[in-house]
């Protein structure tokens, strides 16, 4: 079995393997369509038109391509659909031929049972016949003995056997042969299995029995059985996964051509919407070349903005574009890199495959070297064999995966998608630059167009041309924008598809080293397992362990390599997430980029939306009749509601109309149905009626041939006879009857012949016969009447001669036909035959050889049972004390026979409540198709949940072997510890315990129990430990044992498992014991209550054994069951062989000469066939008392009174296993039952589902027109919310009116006090300025004229003045008041209009009010029909299915009722052969009783004549002696004369005897015929009855419904009439509203006269407007200058960000550099860092000598530091001695060189000397220009005088180098210093600076790190170039690096040097010293 289902797995991969390389190939083709398809996309064409033809031609390939693609896709469709459908007839076949062979063998063996029976009585009729005839075989003639046995073997042989021909030929299928085949090989492998078992445990037995105690190699053994159990278990999941993962596959390559197709689709789609979307341009271009040219400039403008705006955002695409490529193209190097990483990875994982497989084969072959002297060798070398097939297998399907790895061109296709990129983007930044200088075209022909604009727009001649040109210019920019708009979607969708490639490829090559690294852990745990194995032979455990060692290395060099792998996944998933990262930042910067083009759009928009107003505003202006076409516009939309309320009214006519209809359609359906039903039940009566006819009309006619037959030959004797009478009065009739008799029985048996031949076509001619059946019934009685007259019968006999030559010339014809037929037959029956013949020899080939097999397999039993009895022998010899164990066993089986009958009484209830729940299954039988699924999943989980519970057994094996590792550490511990003292055992244990330890007590007996309290603590510590333990690993148990309950599968491992588990529980109660008996007697207490604990689960594990025993045991007695009944089958299949051969052979032979030796055959083949069955009992019988003696035997050596139990258990069980299988044919008939219930129910839903689909349909008609009704509500109340919106508008505008004029209303009253109070101010003043004169002129009217009069005239002015001020105001308040009132005048008129026009709107919706109101009652009423209608919907299909249910129940009744049929028409034919048999058996008996009887009459007749001869003898010796002669001699005469008369009377009185008892058998015939027709036509009266009290109940039915179908019409009907009046009252409220809508045209009429006074108005406002369009032409003039400003500024935007992105790319793509510098030179510090460690290893050693030499020089440093301290003290002594004095000789020398130098260089001489005396620069400046002016004798006094005290230091400048000869002194001293001061040589370095440390930058890098090592490098450099004194800090060397650098005034001695420079030289001075102080240090030196 192994090797067939490893040549599966092979075939199956090879055949899946076959199906990836073709899918490939298929996404590899449909790879480089899509690659064609973006080509043809890239090619660029000039024109407009020939790149629309190009499209198009495009178009119409890819149609034609997918025309031809969906073709073929609908012939495979159709293909597979036809392939479907044959497989379900096949599977429907398969099931039928399947019941039918089960009936067909239920049949054969009923039919069996027969024949046995009837032949037991045959031979017992034969053997009386046979002595009848020996008792009269001296008498008798041969003849009547030849005839009585052929009468009888030919009505043994007249049976039809029209069933049993051609059984071989037609029923039996192949199947069943291969299936016993299967079966016995299955069997045979078993047997097989079983005996290397059996020699196994001999083997075991002969170990244990040399070697006395071997448990080492038991265990040994065990392990191997595990490690073999568990390899089997891998291999069965192995092929498990592979199977998983090939499903995967397959899955993964159905989703990646389903993600292909569907990418192709939206191609297509996208190229259909861009065709229509240029179309619709082209038309929509072509419609707008009409249009008038003033509104063209402004959406050329626009047109051209867009097109420069597009520009730039496809500008910044392909920006955009090519820095996602350079990642696309980054990303794809990378992933080759890893691409070829993985390779490598592959080939090492491959190495190291083919090493271990060049290591298993090495071990193989060791393995075969020493065969010979392993001791299971078999068993290895089969093991061996699988592992082998599975390495292979493993192999295989490597290489398969390799090929499909290595068979994808993914990077292939990447490559060339990759190329085709890059020649898009080449092509696309080409097409980029040629946009750019377009544009810059069109920006120079925009600003000459704008300029000629400007100057032609009063002349507007040559617009046209311009206009059209830029047309064209436009549209070919737009085409161009949507190419290049195209092309980028395109390149956007295959960078995605890229990306997924990628990523589908990064997931395959990672799925693909999972597999690998699985498959490797996998091998390398084989080759574990098979070292393991190969342990046993001890010889090669050495070699074996460094092998596990080497390949254990190899296994964590793969682990490290996935390590790596895994790491590398984790860091492309890194990389991919900062590039999409980037990505979103990208496009969050073109979304900012687009949001700021669409606010400038936006302020585009907003200013043309105001040039379009104000060009608005002109046309309206330029429109005179605006108003009357607004009150035209209200008009239409006046009417467009009527138009509105007239289609709501016509579909609700429609959707009544559709009720309707629906109804209509319903009543019809229902009438039809009813029609159907009854033309049903009328073809039903009519075929019963046909198929009683037929049956009765073939009967009738072959009881009349036969009747005529038999008259025929006893009229043809009795013609015989009385022609022989009358030989002389008759020789011419009788010549000529003698002719015509011979006629008549030639056409009579050529009739009947031609009759047995048209058997099977004689429903066709019952027609044309009846009239043939009517004259020969006549006949027929006209001879029963005339029968004793011979002369009349004669007469009748030729008239119907003559009748029948007349139908037999018109039937010749037919004849001949019907002989043809014949031939044909007999020539098909003998093929047949043939065909049979063989198929029969095959048979009984292969029945001799299952015979042999069975034989052998009786044999190979016998022996196993010996060996198993001898096995119990000596299993019984060593045990004297296992009588309580049988007890327990007897005990066991009681309980199991309890628990058996409680499952079985169980099992009857199951049975009962099963029939109860048929009904409920038939209703959830739909429910249970769909619940089919979910069960499938919880199965598969069922199947994961049993793995799961075998590898928890597993484990629980090895913690219970660790468990008793322990324990026999313990126990040898104790062994230890302990001395020889006997202690006597504990008391009170169970008997169970006894049992288990008295070995153990006997062993442990003469141990000591001299233990510590301490030891014995520790002890019971660890007892308490292993106790948690045991108890963990019982609920454990427990659980799993729950599991294996719930699921009963593979009871076989269980099983094995549970022994397992038995004897480590046995092991570890053995070690409890132990521990318990060196316990010692203090912990007595500790050690009951674990005994009890022990004691517990003992019983628990009882309980789980023994339900894991009832279940093996169950799953035992099914298989011997089923393997019995199998047996039977074949047995009995055989004798049906045997006895269809012999009935064909009888049948076949015909021949009346050889019918005795076919008789004798057939009994000879009985007698062998009962012999056979004799031998077959006698052995079943052996074997039976065979296994009660081993019973017996069993049972008396365990004890004396336990047989006969065993034997009376041995028989309840025989008798129970009847009984259940009673029950499982029960339950099988049951299932039968079931299965054709289901069928039914399945039938009757698929009609359930048509009516459904009906019902279904009706009920979406009516949901739709309830949704248009529903549509027609809302719309009604929109229309209605919008009104009251308008209404509330107009309240608001009312209310806004009335406020306004009731401001102007107070304004109007505060102007008019204003006035009245101006009006009464100047009277006031005027009389004041009266009265003051008067009242002076009374007392001094001389003075005071000439006084006041300037005064007064000023005054008149100031008031003359504010007069004409108020008189101004006035004026403008009465203009104003004009106005106002004119306004309020107006006002008012528009209140009036508006007042009007809000009760015309009022009144409208008072009218839409009312039409809503009726609306709404339309749909309630329609609402309440439409619920109706649903009512009567439910009300039908509960009808329906009622009607259903009577359909169902009637379907069953009729079944029951042709079974019923079927079972008694069987049971009539079974009678009726049996009484035909009966008659003729009885026939034969007659006839020999009469022939019997007459020759008992002949010897009675012959005695007495013998006795009158004696009489007459005695008297003539008498009469001699008296010598009468004579008389004697008459008296003999007369004798003869009168025994001859005698005779003649016999002879007549036999004959007259033998017609009487003829006639008595003919009469009784017919009798038993009028019997048999009167049951029949009762048995069909009662059947009529039957049927038409059923026709009555269905009419009764129908008409109920039918009435009820009426009432539901008339109610239908008064529904509609309702109808029809509410719409006739709304067709009336439709006429008022025209009316009420004429009037308002009425009105609106009148409105139109008052629109024309306002018309006039608006011609003198069109003036005023006119003159404010002159001013808005001016401001559009300024707008259109600030639009141009806006657009340069927009410009110089782009062009600035422009700028900016490039700059940015240049910077990135600087960064990138840096990166790739970095990354070379992170590459070269690593290759430092390596050959750093490479030297440090040599460097070490030189560290070790430079450390001493450290120390050494760390000692003298201390010394020189003391030495340093000493010489600082002395010099702070000398500076605080010598700070302010003077150096005579420095002094001494610099005077005289000075007078020593040339006077052009005395100032630089003069300087050093300032700077030794501590003076600034400035100050000798200073002095040395005092010089200048006053002479040598000034800069003297002035230098010998004053000195600077307050100095700062400063560092003269550097001097130079190449001053020639005429130097001064000092500078041949300072360059003498500088010569003494550079070192000759550079400063020696230790080696231990040299070294590099790990961390140094690289060479390219530019840090300070470096400047700060090669400090002193840059100094011994620098020496030649700079001044010592003048050198920087950072090249100062401290001497001390405690000291501060950073004092002013320290010393140069002060300052520390650094570790880096051993040497004290150069001696560098900081600039903080004074130069004096540094010259005298020199000096001193």
């Amino acid at each position: 079995m192994s090797s067939w289902l490893g040549g599966l797995g092979s075939g199956l991969g090879q055949s899946l393997g076959q199906v990836g390389g073709s899918l490939s190939s298929f996404t590899g083709q449909i790879s480089n369509f899509t690659k064609d398809m973006l080509l043809e996309g890239v090619e660029e064409v000039g024109d407009a038109a020939t790149e629309l033809q190009v499209s198009n031609s495009k178009l119409a390939d890819v149609e034609a391509s997918f025309a031809a693609q969906k073709s073929e896709y609908d012939r495979l469709k159709k293909l597979y659909a036809e392939l479907e459908e044959k497989l379900e007839a096949s599977e429907i076949q398969n099931k039928q031929q399947s019941a039918e062979y089960r009936s067909l063998l239920q049949q054969k063996d009923v039919e069996i049972s027969h024949l046995k029976a009837r032949q037991s009585g045959l031979q017992e009729e034969v053997q009386k016949l046979q002595q009848s005839a020996q008792s009269t075989s001296a008498v008798l003639p041969a003849a009547t003995t030849s005839s009585t046995t052929t009468s009888s073997s030919a009505s043994y042989l007249s049976r039809p056997m029209g069933p049993n021909q051609g059984f071989h030929g037609d029923e039996m299928d192949l199947s069943d042969v291969i299936w016993s085949q299967q079966e016995i090989n299955r069997l045979s492998t078993e047997v097989m299995r079983l005996e290397a078992e059996v020699a196994h445990w001999r083997r075991m037995s002969q170990a244990s029995t040399a070697a006395g105690a071997g448990n080492g190699d038991q265990g040994e053994i065990l392990k191997l059985q595990r490690t073999i159990k568990e390899l089997r278990e891998e291999m069965s999941r192995e092929v498990d996964e592979h199977q998983h993962e090939l499903t995967a596959l397959q899955d993964a390559q159905r989703q990646k051509l389903a993600d292909v197709t569907r990418r192709h689709r939206e191609e297509l789609a996208e190229y259909e919407e861009r065709i229509e979307e240029l179309e619709e341009q082209i038309q929509s271009g072509g419609q707008t070349s009409s249009s008038s040219d003033a509104s063209k400039l402004p959406e050329l403008q626009k047109s051209i903005r867009s097109l420069q705006e597009a520009a730039e955002q496809r500008e910044k695409q392909l920006a955009e574009l090519s820095t996602s490529l350079e990642k696309a193209q980054r990303k794809q190097a990378s992933l080759q890199v890893e691409k070829e990483e993985v390779q490598e990875e592959n080939a090492e994982l491959l190495q190291n495959y083919r090493r271990l497989q060049v290591s298993v084969s090495e071990l193989q072959t060791r393995v075969q070297e020493q065969e010979g002297k392993a001791v299971q060798k078999a068993q290895l070398d089969h093991e061996i064999q699988l592992l082998r097939q599975n390495l292979t297998a493993a192999e295989k399907e490597i290489e398969r995966l390799k090929n499909l790895s290595e068979g994808e061109p993914k990077e292939e296709v990447e490559h060339a998608d990759i190329l085709e990129l890059n020649t898009i983007i080449g092509g696309l930044r080409k097409e980029k630059d040629n946009l750019e200088q377009e544009k810059a075209n069109l920006h120079e022909r925009l600003k000459v167009a704008e300029e000629q604009l400007s100057s032609n727009e009063e002349a507007d001649s040559g617009e046209p041309e311009s206009l059209e040109d830029l047309k064209i210019e436009l549209e070919r920019r737009e085409r161009a924008l949507r190419a290049t708009e195209e092309e980028r979607d395109t390149l956007i969708s295959e960078l995605e598809e890229l990306d997924r490639q990628n990523q589908e490829a990064t997931q395959h090559m990672i799925s693909v080293k999972e597999q690998l690294s699985g498959q490797l852990k996998e091998a390398e745990t084989e080759v574990t397992r098979l070292t393991a194995e190969l342990n046993t032979t001890k010889d090669q455990k050495r070699t074996l362990q460094q092998e596990v060692e080497t390949q254990k290395e190899k296994v964590s060099q793969s682990a490290f390599t996935l390590n790596d792998l895994h790491m590398a996944k984790q860091e492309l998933e890194q990389t991919t997430k900062e590039l999409k990262d980037k990505l979103g930042h990208s496009q969050e910067q073109s979304r900012e980029a687009r949001k700021v083009i669409t606010e400038l759009r936006k302020t585009l928009d907003e200013k043309e939306e105001l040039l379009t107003a104000a060009k608005a505003e002109l046309a309206q202006t330029g429109e005179r009749g605006t108003k009357a076409q607004a009150t035209k516009e209200e008009l239409a939309k006046k009417e467009r509601e009527l138009s509105d309320l007239k289609r709501d009214l016509d579909e609700t006519r429609s959707s009544q109309e559709k009720v309707m209809s629906a109804d209509y359609e319903l009543k019809m359906e229902n009438r039809r149905l009813k029609a159907e039903s009854e033309e049903a039940l009328g073809k039903v009566d009519k075929l019963t009626k046909q198929i009683k006819e037929n049956q009765a009309a073939l009967n009738r006619t072959v009881r009349e041939k036969d009747t005529r037959i038999e008259a025929l030959k006893l009229e043809k004797n009795q013609l015989d006879g009385e022609l022989r009478q009358s030989e002389r009065t008759l020789a011419e009739q009788a010549k000529q009857y003698q002719q015509t008799i011979e006629e008549l029985t030639r056409a009579r048996s050529m009739d009947a012949s031609a009759l047995q031949t048209e058997h099977e076509r004689a429903i066709k001619l019952n027609q044309e016969k009846e009239m043939e059946i009517a004259q020969l019934k006549r006949d027929m009685e006209q001879l029963a009447s005339d029968h004793r007259d011979t002369n009349e019968m004669l007469s009748i006999t030729v008239a119907g001669q003559k009748q029948l030559t007349d139908l037999l010339q018109e039937k010749d014809v037919f004849m001949d036909t019907v002989k043809q037929n014949a031939a044909d037959l007999q020539m098909e029956l003998e093929s047949r035959i043939s065909v049979v013949t063989k198929e029969a020899d095959a048979l009984r080939q292969a029945l001799e050889e299952k015979d042999k097999q069975l034989g052998g397999m009786k044999e190979d039993n016998s022996h196993l049972k010996e060996e198993i009895d001898r096995l119990k022998d000596q299993q019984s010899r060593p045990q004297a004390l296992a009588e309580p164990k049988t007890l327990d066993i007897i005990t066991e089986l009681e309980t199991e026979i309890t628990q058996l009958k409680s499952s079985r009484n169980g099992l009857e209830e199951e049975v009962q409540t099963l029939r109860r729940t048929m009904e409920e299954q038939q209703a959830s039988l739909l429910r249970l198709h769909e619940s089919l699924q979910t069960q499938q999943s919880e199965l598969e989980q069922a199947h994961a949940r049993h793995q799961q519970t075998t590898l928890n057994y597993d484990t629980l094996i090895h913690a219970r072997d660790e468990e008793i590792a322990r324990l026999h550490q313990t126990v040898d511990q104790l062994s230890v510890s302990q001395g020889r003292a006997d202690s006597p055992p504990v008391q009170g244990e169970v008997i169970l315990q006894e049992e288990k330890t008295q070995t153990l007590n006997q062993e442990n007996g003469n141990e000591k129990h001299d233990l510590s309290k301490v030891e014995i603590e520790k002890l019971v510590r660890g007892i308490k430990e292993k106790e948690t333990e045991i108890s963990q690993l019982n609920e454990k148990n427990l659980s799993l044992t729950k599991q294996l309950d719930q699921l009963v599968v593979s009871h076989d491992e269980v099983g094995k498992l549970s022994q397992m588990i038995l004897q480590k529980d046995l092991e570890i109660q053995a070690l409890h014991a132990r521990v318990s008996m060196g316990g010692g007697a203090g912990h007595s207490q500790d050690v009951m209550f674990l005994q009890q604990q022990m004691q517990a689960y003992a019983v628990e594990r009882e309980q789980v054994l023994a339900v894991l025993n009832e279940k093996t045991r169950e799953n035992s007695q099914l298989r011997s069951d089923y393997h019995r009944l199998v047996d039977i089958m074949a047995g009995k299949e055989a004798a049906l062989l045997k006895l269809q051969q012999e009935n064909q052979r009888l049948s076949n032979m015909t021949d009346t000469s050889g019918s005795h030796e076919m008789f004798k055959e057939t009994i000879q083949n009985l007698s062998r066939i009962i012999r056979e069955k004799d031998i077959e009992i006698d052995a079943l019988t052996q074997k039976c008392q065979t296994l009660v003696t081993v019973l017996q035997s069993t049972g008396g050596e365990s004890g004396p009174g336990s047989g006969g139990v065993s034997s009376n258990q041995f028989e309840e069980l025989l008798q129970e296993r009847d009984t259940l299988k009673q029950q499982v044919k029960k339950m099988e008939e049951w299932k039968q039952q079931v299965i054709t219930t289901v069928k039914n129910m399945q039938h009757e839903s698929a009609q359930l589902q048509e009516e459904l689909i009906k019902l279904q349909g009706q009920v979406s008609a009516d949901s739709d027109c309830s949704s248009k009704l529903s549509v027609d509500y809302a719309r009604l109340i929109q229309s209605y919310e919008q009104k009251e919106n308008r209404l509330g508008s107009l309240s608001q505008e009312l209310a806004q009116v009335q406020q306004t004029i009731t401001q102007l209303s107070s304004t109007k009253d505060v102007l008019l006090g204003k006035l009245g109070s101006v009006t009464q101010t100047p009277e006031a003043v005027v009389a004041q300025t009266t009265e003051p004169p008067l009242t002076a002129d009374a007392p001094s009217p001389q003075t005071a004229t000439p006084i006041n009069s300037d005064p007064l005239q000023m005054e008149l002015i100031r008031l003359r003045e504010q007069l004409a001020a108020k008189e101004n105001t006035i004026r403008t308040l009465q203009e104003n008041n004009h106005r106002l009132s004119n306004s309020a005048s107006a006002s008012e008129v528009e209140q009036r209009s508006q007042a009007e026009e809000v009760r015309q709107i009022r009144e409208r919706l008072e009218a839409q009010q009312r039409s809503q109101r009726e609306k709404d009652l339309l749909i309630k009423t329609k609402g309440d029909q439409l619920i109706q209608v649903s009512e009567a919907l439910r009300n039908r299909e509960n009808d329906n299915e009622v009607l259903k249910q009577a359909v169902t129940n009637l379907k069953e009744r009729a079944l029951i009722l042709e079974m019923d049929v079927k079972k008694l028409k069987e049971e009539n034919e079974l009678v009726a052969a049996r009484s035909r048999e009966k008659e003729s058996e009885f026939r034969a008996l007659q006839e020999t009783n009469m022939q019997v009887s007459l020759l008992l009459r002949e010897k009675e007749f012959e005695l007495s004549a013998m006795s009158e001869k004696a009489a007459t003898v005695e008297k003539m010796l008498k009469d001699k002696d008296q010598g009468k002669s004579g008389e004697l001699n008459q008296l003999l005469n007369e004798l003869k004369s009168m025994q001859e008369k005698a005779v003649a009377f016999q002879q007549e009185r036999d004959q007259v005897m033998m017609a009487l008892k003829q006639k008595q058998m003919e009469t009784t015939a017919v009798q038993t015929e009028l019997q048999h027709t009167r049951d029949k036509e009762q048995r069909l009266n009662l059947e009529l009855q039957r049927l038409r009290n059923h026709l009555l109940e269905i009419e009764d039915s129908y008409t109920r419904e039918a009435l009820a179908a009426e009432d539901r019409e008339t109610e239908l009907r008064r529904r509609v009439a309702m109808l029809d009046e509410k719409l006739a009252t709304s067709s009336s409220a439709v006429e008022n509203a025209s009316q009420q809508a004429s009037m308002q045209v009425e009105s609106l009429q009148e409105q139109l006269s008052g629109v024309v006074r306002q018309r006039d108005d608006a011609l003198t406002k069109l003036r005023t407007s006119q003159e404010q369009v002159n001013q808005y032409a001016v401001s559009l003039s300024n707008l259109q200058m600030v639009l141009e400003q806006f657009q340069q500024e927009e410009k110089a935007m782009y062009s600035a960000e422009l700028d900016k992105h490039k700059r940015e790319k240049e910077e990135w793509k600087k960064k990138a550099l840096k990166l790739e510098d970095q990354a070379s030179a992170l590459q070269m510090n690593l290759d430092e860092a390596n050959a750093a460690l490479d030297s440090a290893s040599r460097l070490t050693d030189q560290l070790d000598l430079k450390e001493e030499q450290i120390e050494e020089l760390t000692k003298q440093v201390d010394v020189r530091q003391e030495m340093l301290e000493e010489a600082q003290r002395k010099l702070m002594n000398l500076l605080n001695s010598t700070e302010g004095k003077i150096d005579r000789v420095l002094m001494h020398n610099l005077f005289l060189g000075y007078f020593h130098t040339p006077k052009a260089k005395r100032a630089d001489v003069l300087r050093l000397m300032g700077s030794v005396l501590g003076l600034s620069r400035e100050d000798v400046d200073k002095m040395l220009e005092e010089d200048g002016r006053h002479g040598v004798t000034g800069w003297m006094s002035n230098w010998l005088g004053s000195r600077g005290t307050k100095s700062v230091p400063n560092t003269p400048q550097r001097p130079n180098s190449g001053q020639g000869l005429n130097s001064s002194f000092s500078e041949m001293f300072v360059k003498f210093l500088e010569m003494e001061s550079t070192p000759s040589l550079p400063a020696p370095r230790l080696p231990v600076y040299d070294i590099k440390p790990l961390s140094a930058p690289p060479p390219r890098r530019t840090s300070s790190a470096a400047s700060s090592t090669t400090a002193a490098a840059a100094a011994s450099t620098r020496a030649s170039e700079s001044n010592p004194f003048l050198a920087p800090r950072s090249a100062a060397v401290p001497l001390l690096s405690s000291s501060s650098a950073g004092g002013s005034g320290g010393h140069l001695l002060m300052k520390p040097i650094s570790d880096t420079l051993p040497s004290f030289t150069p001696v560098p001075v900081s600039a903080e010293a004074s130069a004096g102080a540094v010259l005298k240090d020199l000096l001193k030196q």
